[in-house]
This record gives structure tokens, sequence and C-alpha cells, in this order.
């Protein structure tokens, strides 16, 4: 069972929420790589122009595993969201980025489209988003061992050196995060005002979109009414 270390809730319900915005809360779990017993801390993270996320990080003392996730602290968003960012600065790798559990993240110039729940959900910079996806490739099965392919390791090496040159601010392209869920989010460095480098597009669902979140499903309307007499 899991232990989790918090006060006493107050009697304001509003001095109540602002404890646990300020609070980071303490589970106690178990390592995923050796099983150890570790700490898992939680915070309540308010993001500006955006949304409140759940941001979940554990640490193993053992073997010293790290990991870090975020949960979004919202709904599904009544539409989704399309991202797309032209990196025309090393400066921009230092925005803040939430990639949601549901977001596709592509880069059109490197014909590049990581899946959706691939990776988790992280809120990190765009470096640091660059550098976990060329963490992914570098692990890539196929890069290694028996299971490895010439032509097809070759190409993922290359990959890896492209994602570098982005990284080292040569390499210019675009990058999209596409979340049909609505709950991904990339930093305006200008904000209030519009970000020259950067479109927002919201858009309808499609049905298989609406399939993948488990939507099609779910009755929202009408759901206590009673069913009809049986015969």
């Amino acid at each position: 069972m899991l232990g989790l270390k918090a006060e006493e809730p107050q009697e304001n319900s509003t001095e109540t929420a602002d404890d646990l915005r300020n609070e980071v809360l303490q589970f106690n779990t178990n390592c995923p790589e050796c099983n150890a017993p570790a700490t898992t801390n939680m915070k309540l993270v308010q993001i500006p122009h955006f949304k409140e996320v759940i941001i979940m990080a554990t640490n193993c003392d053992a073997c010293g595993h790290r990991t870090n996730e975020v949960k979004s602290g919202g709904a599904i968003e009544p539409l989704g969201s399309k991202i797309t960012l032209r990196l025309t600065d090393v400066s921009d790798l230092t925005r803040d980025v939430l990639k949601s559990e549901t977001c596709r993240v592509e880069i059109p110039e490197l014909e590049f489209e990581l899946g959706m729940g691939a990776l988790g959900g992280k809120f990190t910079t765009l470096e640091g988003l660059l550098k976990d996806i060329q963490a992914l490739v570098e692990r890539n099965p196929f890069t290694l061992g028996d299971s490895s392919n010439p032509d097809r390791t070759e190409k993922l090496h290359a990959f890896g050196r492209k994602l570098q040159q982005i990284l080292d601010g040569q390499l210019k392209v675009h990058l999209v995060l596409d979340d049909p869920a609505g709950n991904s989010y990339l930093q305006n460095v200008y904000a209030p005002e519009e970000d020259p480098e950067m479109a927002v597009e919201r858009y309808e669902r499609s049905f298989e979109q609406n399939e993948e979140l488990g939507l099609n499903d779910m009755k929202t309307e009408g759901y206590a009414e009673k069913a009809p007499p049986q015969r």
C-alpha cells in the first residue's frame, strides 16, 4: 500500500487548495528498475497561460534510477490541439514544453513521428525533450546485437546525428506537438502577444482519435435515465 505524507485537511477549503499547490507530497513506492523501496514526490504546478498539471518524480538511492512523469490536472479538452514551432535559434531549446501521454511529436524535415504514449508525459524544455528522443533512438533494439540491420542501423545513426545538429543550433526544423486531448503546451516567449514562430491550431477530433481516447463509448448525456423495461 502506498504511504502518503500530508498534513490533515484544513477547515478552509481555499487554504487546503493553496496548501496542496505549495506542498510536495511523498509516496512510498518501489523502483521500476530494481524494485528497491523508493520515494515518489508529487506536486501540483500551475503552468502560466495554460493549466495545472501534476508532476511526479521518483529517485532510487539503491540503483540511481530517476524518472519523472506528468499528469494533466484537467479533463480532456473539447478540441484537439496542434502546436507547430519553427526552430530558428538555439535559444528556442530553452522553451518549456508539456508533452502529455496522448501527444505525438513530429519533425517533418526528418520524416520523424513519435507516437502517442512514447516517453510518457513530460514537463521539460525542448532541449530535454529532444535529448529524450535521442536516447530513445540510441536504445532502439535495431541498433544493437543480433537484431541490428546495417541499413536500418545507419539510418538511425544518421537520424541521431541530425538530432544533435538541432541541439547544436546548426539545423533549423519545425517541431509539431499534435495532441488530440488538447493537454499539451509549448511556451510562448512573447506571451501574452502572439509568437511569430509558433502556430496553434484547434481541431475537431476524428472518430479514430476519439476511439484511441476511449471517448466513443463514453455516455455523457442521459446516463441516469432508466433502462427500457425488458419484455
